[in-house]
């Protein structure tokens, strides 16, 4: 079994990789007690075996590493990659790319939504996965044989499993629908975080523009500051006393020590002074640029019927096509599409809008209809009479 923990070993191991068609990665990283993912261990699949590298071993500079996740010649493989290619995003710089995700593949391909590593290679590889090592701790040295045993399984496997893939790919023609979805996990705006919209993230149960002012000003100085202390926004504050601090609002030393969970020591320190500035700041803002967030509006009056049609048609079409319905559209994009036959929404582009959009719109305005023809829904003309239906044997 191979660890790689030297700059020499991991320079020489990926020069070794640099004519290879693909490879397939993956890795393993803590995030509980830091804001960044922290990397600590990065295994990589090649045609003539897996090793682990070793980002935490003394001395060992990942540079060849990131130089092969952007070799443009070879294919970088992960399962569920979002988080994987936001850790190289951060350390690097860079995207790994070209990029195939066979957790997404698997979905156009008909295996249920974000299907899990151990079912889709049980499903394509036979393969079986012991799980017991998944949430050890990564970053303690020296690792156990089981532990790099299991994380090495987790590319040794997703190589069969990613040629099926492939070839299943090719042979429905779909090849063209994974592509515009690597297209977003490759975008940088992805994995950027921007401080000055992360008050839209929590839950509020009002939206008055100086709150909201005072609340966007609090979460961005948050953000900032976990961002550079490397901690979880809930270590620096938690979501409760930012929502009662915006409420609240806070201009003394004395006001701010009032608040619930943080006592005087927070109210009389930087940080106090810092919270009592964003407070501040959002107090100051003039009314014209205060940040206004429209309430989410109930469905109007008979809308609802429009959402649920839109619905079972969705369910037919993923069905007679093989792919997960969450990848073509969500319950709320099946409402704004109810609303609104412009709705900007996924399902009204590309691949989505044939396999669905087409069809829901034409459903919308009489031009199709659904009729159910031998115990399943199909798609009829509008106007056409229904096909008489097979006979239900009356012992079903």
């Amino acid at each position: 079994m191979t660890l790689i923990t030297t700059t020499d070993a991991l320079q020489a191991f990926c020069q070794s990789l640099a004519g290879a068609e693909y490879i397939t990665v993956d890795t393993e990283f803590l995030r509980e007690k830091t804001y960044w993912p922290q990397l600590c261990l990065v295994q990589v699949g090649g045609p003539d075996g897996a090793v682990a590298i070793d980002p935490l071993a003394e001395g060992i500079d990942l540079a060849p590493l990131f130089a092969l996740m952007s070799d443009p010649s070879v294919l970088k493989v992960f399962h569920a990659a979002r988080q994987d290619v936001e850790i190289f995003w951060h350390l690097s710089g860079q995207i790994p790319h070209p990029l195939f995700d066979t957790q997404v593949a698997a979905m156009v391909c008909g295996f249920g939504e974000s299907v899990g590593y151990e079912t889709l290679v049980t499903k394509l590889a036979g393969a079986r996965i012991d799980k017991s090592s998944r949430f050890t701790d990564w970053s303690h040295r020296p690792l156990t044989e089981r532990q790099l045993t299991y994380a090495l399984s987790d590319v040794i496997h997703l190589r069969p499993a990613y040629e099926k893939l492939k070839r299943r790919l090719a042979r429905s023609g779909r090849s063209h629908w994974l592509e515009e979805e690597m297209a977003i996990l490759t975008d940088p705006a992805t994995y950027q975080v921007d401080p000055e919209s992360s008050y839209l993230r929590l839950k509020v149960r009002t939206n008055k523009p100086r709150f909201m002012a005072i609340l966007k000003e609090l979460a961005a100085w948050r953000e900032r500051e976990a961002q550079r202390r490397d901690q979880p926004r809930s270590r620096v504050l938690r979501d409760e006393a930012l929502l009662e601090i915006a409420a609240h609002a806070p201009t003394t030393v004395d006001d701010l020590a009032r608040t619930r969970g943080l006592g005087r020591g927070f109210a009389e320190g930087r940080q106090g002074s810092d919270v009592l500035a964003a407070v501040q700041a959002g107090l100051d803002l003039p009314d014209s640029a205060l940040p206004r967030v429209e309430p989410r509006e109930e469905p109007p009056p008979g809308l609802q019927p429009i959402v649920e049609l839109l619905r079972v048609l969705l369910k037919m079409k993923c069905d007679e096509n093989n792919v997960a319905a969450k990848l073509v559209a969500s319950s709320s994009e099946l409402e704004a599409l109810a609303a609104d036959d412009a709705a900007d929404i996924p399902a009204m582009h590309g691949w989505r809008r044939e396999l669905f959009g087409n069809d829901a719109l034409a459903l919308k305005h009489g031009k199709i209809g659904l009729a159910v023809i031998d115990r399943r829904v199909r798609i009829v003309p509008a106007g056409e009479p229904r096909p008489p239906a097979a006979p239900i044997d009356s012992e079903t």
